[in-house]
C-alpha cells in the first residue's frame, strides 16, 4: 500500500474533514490497523482489496472479541478511506459498498434479584411522612413498572384504590390501565390516608407524591431518594429508578407472563423493546397474569 496515498489521506482528514480530535484519531488508528492487516496477509495493492477482504477483516475483529461498536467504527473508517480513493479516481469501485454495520448489542440493564428488591423496599422506615411516601413510591414502581416521569406526574384522579388500578395517558398507546399489587396498594393507601395530608394542611394538590413543601415531587427529588437507599443497601450494582422498572419486567417474564402483557404494562410501542428482557408465550388476561406472575401481587 502506497505510503504516499496513506499520508495524503491522513492530511485530507486532518485539514478538510470537520471531525473532533477523538474521532479523527480513531479513524486514523483504524485505517493504519487495516493497512497492517493487509500487509500481514500480503495484500499490498489497493485495487486488490475487494468486499471479501473487508468482510474477512471485520470477521477477524469479531474473533478477537472486539465490541460491536468498535467493528462498526472500523467499517466507517474503511468506508471513508475508500470513498476518498474513489473520489480521487484511485479506484474504480468502493469495496465497502452495501456493507452494513453489525447491529449494536442490546445490553440488559442491571436487574435486581427478588431478594435484593425485598432488601431495597424494606429500607424506608414507614412511620413518618418521608418513610411512608418513599415506601409507597418504591413499592408502586416495582409493582407497576411505570417510568420515573410517570410516577412523579401521577395525579390522584389516575388512581383507583378500590379496584387496585392506575390509569396512564400514553401518546403511543392512548391509555394504559395497570393493576396495582396488594402489597403496593397497602402502602399507597397508608401514605395517602395517613401522611399525605400532613404536609398539605388546608392546601389542595392533585399530585400523589409530594415533597416536604407540599408540592409535586420532582424527578431530581426521586433520584436523590433512590440513591439514598441504594447507598444503604451496599450492593455491587448500580441502582437507578429504572432498575426497578427493569426488574419488574424480568420478574414477570421469569414467572410466566407473556411478552405482550408485559409490553402493554410497560407502555412499549414496539415489542422488540420488551424482548430485550426475555421471551414468554403464555396467553392470559392481563390481571390474571399479573396476580399469578408478580412476586408482590
Amino acid at each position: 500500500m502506497s505510503e504516499l496515498i496513506m499520508n495524503e489521506y491522513i492530511d485530507y482528514m486532518e485539514n478538510e474533514k470537520e471531525l473532533t480530535f477523538n474521532t479523527l484519531e480513531a479513524y486514523k488508528r483504524d485505517i493504519i490497523q487495516f493497512k497492517n492487516y493487509l500487509v500481514k496477509n500480503k495484500i499490498d495493492d489497493l485495487i486488490a482489496v475487494n468486499k471479501t477482504v473487508v468482510i474477512t477483516y471485520l470477521m477477524s475483529l469479531q474473533k478477537e472479541g472486539k465490541a460491536t461498536s468498535t467493528i462498526s467504527r472500523n467499517l466507517a473508517s474503511i468506508r471513508c478511506f475508500y470513498q476518498y480513493l474513489l473520489n480521487n479516481n484511485l479506484i474504480d469501485e468502493d469495496p465497502t459498498l452495501n456493507l452494513r454495520s453489525p447491529k449494536p448489542e442490546r445490553k440488559l440493564p442491571n436487574i435486581l434479584t427478588k431478594e435484593e428488591v425485598n432488601l431495597l423496599l424494606s429500607q424506608p422506615s414507614r412511620d413518618n411522612f418521608k418513610g411512608s411516601r418513599d415506601k409507597a413510591m418504591l413499592e408502586l414502581l416495582y409493582a407497576t413498572g411505570i417510568r420515573v416521569s410517570e410516577i412523579v406526574a401521577l395525579d390522584l384522579d389516575k388512581l383507583n384504590l378500590e379496584l387496585g388500578y392506575l390509569h396512564l395517558d400514553d401518546s403511543s398507546l392512548n391509555e394504559r390501565v395497570i393493576p396495582i399489587g396488594s402489597v403496593a396498594l397497602k402502602y399507597l393507601k397508608n401514605y395517602i390516608e395517613e401522611y399525605r395530608n400532613e404536609v398539605l394542611g388546608k392546601r389542595e394538590e392533585i399530585a400523589v407524591f409530594l415533597n416536604y413543601n407540599g408540592n409535586r415531587l420532582t424527578r431530581q427529588g426521586f433520584w436523590k431518594i433512590i440513591k439514598q437507599y441504594a447507598i444503604k443497601l451496599k450492593l455491587d450494582k448500580k441502582i437507578t429508578p429504572h432498575t426497578l422498572r427493569h426488574s419488574f419486567a424480568v420478574h414477570l417474564l421469569q414467572n410466566g407472563a407473556d411478552i405482550k402483557t408485559v409490553q402493554e404494562m410497560l407502555g412499549h410501542s414496539d415489542i422488540s423493546t420488551t424482548q430485550m428482557y426475555s421471551f414468554a408465550t403464555n396467553n392470559k388476561e392481563l390481571r390474571d397474569v399479573y396476580k399469578k406472575s408478580h412476586p408482590r401481587a
